[in-house]
């Protein structure tokens, strides 16, 4: 009887360290999030390229795609052609006045001549005065000129100015219909493949940067008084085998609103089940995958 007794009291103490030792040790629980962006068509085309695969990794900016940009190539090079034809049309102002300009030289060489001539009494007066009134009308003639060819180049500036603008439109189609990936990270999903129409705005793939990941975890009203923004937390996953593997975590973001808050919140109790949101940035080593489930220590 003593030593059934005794066996009892060993498997209630076992029981009893058995659950002291499963425990919750931890504060907070949550799933591993990534900065996901689903990569869209900014071209109207067939689609010529798209070299990326589910699970592949892409670098920021690296080209794994192409559109029939065809159209818009020849378009650029019309206007180009335009836009030279246009600015063949500007006037020369120095050479199309030059002429009037020797003439006024030539009347002001004379009308110094005349006005010699008159002081040794050589000449007359009607002579100087028809040299001046010469002078002034060639003059306002090269005035005239001047500003109406000045015109005409102002007018085919505008005209080249706005075909390059067109040229330059062309240039960021053209830009645009080469695919990009906007991140560094990982091929998640897969939407389109070469050969098939794209429109602008048609998703063509999403790509996650999965080397930053985000653990969003819930915590208490209670909690909230334990923790701040850049706070340092530790953050823990099931490495297998009933082992715990450690990061460290910084927290970015906490909400400013409770979720799966009752309307009317009546009692102390109800207060008491109010949960935020929080976000805990975690470097990935490889090992953390998108959903997972991970535990915080603050």
């Amino acid at each position: 009887m003593k030593t059934i007794k005794f066996s009892l009291i060993i498997a209630t103490l076992l029981i009893l360290v058995s659950c002291a030792g499963n425990g919750n040790d931890f504060d907070a629980t949550g799933s591993f999030e990534a900065t996901e962006i689903i990569v869209s068509s900014q071209a109207n085309g067939k689609i010529l390229q798209l070299n990326v695969q589910e699970g592949q990794q892409v670098q920021a900016n690296e080209i794994v795609g192409q559109i029939d940009s065809t159209q818009l190539y020849f378009q650029k090079m019309n206007l180009l052609s335009n836009a030279q034809g246009v600015r063949a049309q500007r006037p020369n102002i120095h050479e199309q006045t030059a002429a009037i300009e020797q003439q006024i030289q030539t009347l002001q060489r004379e009308r110094t001549r005349t006005q010699n001539l008159i002081a040794a009494n050589a000449a007359n007066q009607k002579q100087l005065d028809d040299i001046n009134s010469q002078i002034d009308v060639l003059q306002k003639q090269l005035s005239a000129q001047t500003s109406t060819l000045q015109k005409s180049s102002a007018n085919i500036s505008a005209q080249s100015s706005a075909l390059q603008i067109q040229v330059a439109q062309l240039d960021d189609l053209l830009e645009k219909s080469t695919i990009k990936s906007p991140i560094s990270g990982v091929v998640l999903n897969k939407y389109a493949e070469a050969g098939e129409l794209a429109g602008t705005g048609t998703p063509l793939f999403k790509v996650a940067d999965v080397d930053n990941m985000f653990l969003r975890a819930y915590i208490t009203n209670d909690q909230l008084s334990k923790i701040k923004l850049n706070h340092s937390v530790t953050v823990r996953v099931d490495e297998g085998g009933g082992k715990m593997k450690s990061y460290p975590g910084t927290i970015s973001w906490i909400s400013d609103k409770a979720e799966f808050t009752p309307k009317t919140i009546q009692t102390k109790n109800e207060r008491a089940n109010l949960v935020y949101a929080v976000k805990i940035a975690v470097k990935n080593d490889g090992f953390l995958k998108i959903g997972m489930y991970g535990e915080v220590v603050f």
